[in-house]
């Protein structure tokens, strides 16, 4: 009985191991700062919330600089506690039309969140949410937010193939179409966690393995109870 125990515990463990090396891939992969959109419907109105998980290199993170769009005219940035928030206004090459038809000749080049205290110690995570009118566009269209992220020792800064974007879907599909910002339902976490696939991939690898061990581990002892009986 006491070795079934044992052989039992040891395959509890290498499992535990294995779920842990099959799982780090991914969670070391989504460690990054990241968009997530309430609606992401060409021309509707949306919260975009970036997620800010960590530091730089170990180093508490002070302030997070997000770069808007030249499509996007103008963000409302929600008020969040821990930061000062500063909108950078820049000039427009010619003057246009906003939504309400009014004359514009600037628009929110970028949003400054800046830490109130000693910064975002790493390893913490925080989130920046700003209401906007996504761009006119096609389904498949990709709408880059570069995001700066400055801490106490060093920064790094997410463009490139780590930029933090919007894939556009098709007008009045996936959001709550030409509504008002203050009116959708973006800064429900569900929704959020919902548009954000990397959230929801490893909600549903990590349940998956879970159960998978759990039936292993349930076999394997119905398996060694059997023989014992039968000896």
């Amino acid at each position: 009985m006491k070795k079934s125990t044992r052989t039992t515990a040891s395959v509890v463990a290498a499992l535990g191991a294995g779920t842990m090396l099959a799982l780090a891939p991914a969670l070391a992969a989504s460690a990054h700062v990241t968009a997530s959109a309430s609606s992401t419907a060409a021309g509707s109105y949306s919260i975009v919330t970036f997620s800010v998980p960590h530091g730089c290199d170990g180093s508490p993170t002070t302030a997070v600089e997000i770069e808007i769009p030249e499509t996007i005219l103008s963000v409302t940035p929600t008020v969040n506690p821990n930061w000062t928030i500063e909108k950078n206004l820049v000039p427009l090459d010619e003057a246009t039309q906003d939504a309400h038809g009014d004359n514009v000749t600037e628009r929110v080049g970028s949003v400054t969140y800046t830490a109130i205290g000693a910064g975002l110690p790493d390893g913490y995570r925080d989130t920046m949410a700003l209401s906007l009118q996504l761009p006119d566009g096609k389904a498949g269209d990709v709408v880059e937010f570069p995001v700066h992220q400055l801490c106490a020792e060093g920064s790094t800064d997410w463009v490139g193939d780590e930029v933090p974007s919007i894939v556009l879907t098709a007008a009045g599909e996936g959001g709550s179409g030409h509504g008002h910002g203050d009116e959708v339902a973006a800064d429900d976490a569900d929704a959020s966690v919902a548009s954000d696939p990397d959230v929801l991939a490893r909600v549903l690898g990590i349940g998956g393995l879970a159960v998978g061990a759990v039936g292993v581990v349930l076999a394997i002892v119905a398996r060694r109870d059997r023989a014992q009986r039968e000896s």
